[in-house]
């Protein structure tokens, strides 16, 4: 589990892999001997697990379908991507409650600079669209941000200057893709919805 607080941005060293399976070499800046084999990190929200490190970077695998549904596919060398350990019992909870697992791609609709922030309106997959809410919470890229406005299938958030900077989010423009994880309790207040209405 993840709190959406990035805390490392990392670098794609090298990109291998045949057949399906992709290996990615990730250089950051953490102590990465210190990462055990099997640790699962938030890459640009997607839970990735550990299987290989050195002092300097370490290695994860994605599958075809991680590939399919994320934006884990178009990776290249060099990209740079949100990193985040995952949470320990007594860590502070700073963002919502994340699991890694992307739900599908937003779609930058525009980019504005409001004062210190940024307005960002997003088009969610019309399939999400519905757990959206305003001053709810949602994922972007492996970002916890809080949603503003919602209009349709339509949302914007207001990401500050130290977010815009510290995380991939500063490069965002129209046209730009990203994970999105929906908010963990609106998925389970809809099914609980639906249960209810299949009861009736």
């Amino acid at each position: 589990m993840f709190t959406g607080i990035v805390t490392a941005s990392g670098k794609i060293a090298a990109v291998g892999g045949e057949g399906g399976d992709r290996v990615l070499r990730i250089e950051t800046d953490w102590d990465c001997i210190s990462i055990p084999i099997g640790a699962s990190i938030s890459h640009a929200g997607i839970c990735l697990t550990v299987t290989a490190r050195d002092a300097t970077g370490y290695e994860v695998a994605a599958s075809a379908e991680t590939m399919s549904v994320t934006t884990l596919g178009s990776w290249q060398q060099g990209d740079t991507v949100n990193l985040e350990r995952a949470l320990a019992v007594g860590d502070e909870l700073g963002g919502h409650i994340v699991s890694g697992h992307v739900d599908g791609l937003a779609e930058v609709l525009s980019v504005e600079a409001v004062g210190d922030s940024h307005v960002v309106w997003f088009r969610a997959p019309k399939g999400l669209a519905r757990f959206v809410a305003a001053k709810g919470s949602v994922a972007l890229d492996g970002v916890s941000l809080t949603v503003n406005a919602v209009d349709g299938t339509d949302f914007s958030v207001n990401v500050i200057q130290h977010t815009w900077d510290m995380t991939t989010l500063g490069r965002l423009q129209a046209g730009s893709k990203l994970n999105m994880e929906i908010d963990m309790l609106a998925r389970y207040v809809a099914r609980l919805n639906e249960s209810s209405e299949h009861e009736v």
